[in-house]
């Protein structure tokens, strides 16, 4: 099941060239990913590669393997794009509602270790903290029912409302002028590879 890339290795892998410690003492704001930096990506793995296949399954009258065999090619053509994060887009697509099939799962949703104690560490030493991620609008609100992700940062931004992914050049000349952060002044933190390199492009 390639057709979802493995992001826990991308995780791994990304930038280990890059393994010094900040300097805090130079660093006044902190933007950080969600999913995969500070939310387990089991939730979404389990999601994309088992829930929503038999779901899909289910309401085709395919076999698993059939379903699969069938998401595999219209994953793969998304990949990269707003659309590869845009629950709308495959829940008209699928015809699955994406939303709700979340919903019914978010208790599988849950914070990477630590990943708390280090928000309320920066909480603490006064840097502005921005959560920046791809996901779609809804499924942060589910997943910030379920964890009270929101709450823990000054600033929330998706790339929905940008109009393009992280991936794109033109996201982050848009969350500067939104956000209007000192560049050599702030932190990044991703686990997507793409991300990171747009990211540093900018």
């Amino acid at each position: 099941m390639d057709w979802i890339p493995d992001l826990k290795s991308q995780a791994n892998a990304a930038y280990k060239a890059d393994s010094a410690l900040p300097r805090w003492d130079e660093i006044d704001t902190v933007l950080l990913d969600m999913d995969g930096t500070l939310l387990d990506l089991r939730f979404d793995n389990y999601f994309w590669l088992e829930i929503l296949p038999e779901r899909y399954a289910q309401r085709h009258e395919l076999s698993l393997e059939a379903a699969r065999a069938t998401l595999a090619p219209l994953f793969v053509a998304k990949r990269g794009t707003l659309d590869w994060y845009c629950i709308d887009h495959w829940s008209r697509a699928l015809s699955v509602d994406i939303a709700a099939l979340n919903r019914a799962t978010r208790h599988h949703t849950d914070w990477l270790p630590e990943a708390r104690a280090f928000l309320a560490r920066l909480r603490r030493s006064g840097r502005r903290i921005a959560l920046v991620t791809n996901a779609h609008p809804e499924i942060l609100a589910i997943k910030d029912a379920h964890l009270g992700i929101r709450r823990r940062f000054d600033a929330v931004y998706s790339s929905h409302d940008f109009g393009v992914p992280k991936e794109d050049a033109s996201f982050w000349p848009q969350l500067a002028a939104r956000e209007g952060y000192d560049k050599s002044r702030t932190l990044f933190a991703d686990d997507n590879r793409a991300v990171l390199e747009a990211a540093r492009a900018a």
